[in-house]
């Protein structure tokens, strides 16, 4: 049996040990820390809407996120330095959003899994006022992980590339509550002074008003 066109052109093909990088190694502490943070990721347990099934399926057996050091969800945001916002984000659980983020000790990282937590997924047109388009409107995200819903080897992806960012030392968790606000005056201009469906809908169903006549000069 003769050997591959890899083997053929390339004989270290299975070579897998890389050389000795030199007699002495120096690395920062910092950079040790961030080793460590990053293959030892502990969760929140924590779901939203329909991307939480995503969530859990990706802890479960077939995949099991336990293999890569970052399936240790934690019941308690006091035990956990990874916030995966998975569903639709109802502007009544913003509060509860935010205190949860606030309780989690500093380093903590963020991801945003699924349409709804990265812009607002399928409810985002002008006059919805329930739902809120995006997570990073009140906390910092990390990563973004698209789909509707994302399948559990889109959000190893996900955390994989969080590890990265961790490791390179680009991905800084945040000390402090976040400070942006979710308030309408700092939405975009076609969402400001949103309106309920009802009141959209009688608003298209009124016929418009006549403009009164211009007075005619004598």
């Amino acid at each position: 049996m003769t050997p591959g066109p890899s083997l053929q052109h390339d004989p270290k093909y299975l070579d897998t040990q890389s050389p000795a990088p030199g007699v002495a190694n120096l690395f920062r502490v910092e950079d040790v820390l961030n080793l460590a943070r990053a293959h030892s990721l502990w969760p929140l347990t924590f779901g939203l809407a329909c991307c939480a099934i995503e969530l859990m399926a990706g802890g479960a057996s077939r995949f099991d996120l336990d293999r890569f050091g970052f399936g240790v969800f934690r019941p308690s945001p006091r035990q956990a330095d990874l916030m995966i916002v998975a569903g639709t984000i109802s502007r009544k659980m913003v509060p509860c959003i935010k205190t949860l983020y606030d309780q989690m000790p500093a380093p903590k990282y963020v991801i945003a899994l699924g349409g709804c937590a990265t812009a607002g997924g399928p409810f985002k047109y002008p006059g919805q006022y329930g739902i809120l388009e995006g997570i990073d409107k009140i906390i910092p995200v990390n990563v973004y992980v698209p789909g509707c819903p994302p399948r559990p080897e889109a959000l190893i992806a996900g955390i994989l590339e969080l590890q990265k960012q961790i490791k390179s030392g680009n991905a800084k968790g945040v000390m402090s509550p976040a400070a942006v606000d979710d308030a309408q005056d700092a939405r975009p201009a076609e969402y400001k002074n949103a309106m309920s469906r009802a009141e959209h809908r009688k608003l298209l169903l009124t016929p418009p008003t006549p403009a009164p006549a211009a007075p005619t000069q004598g």
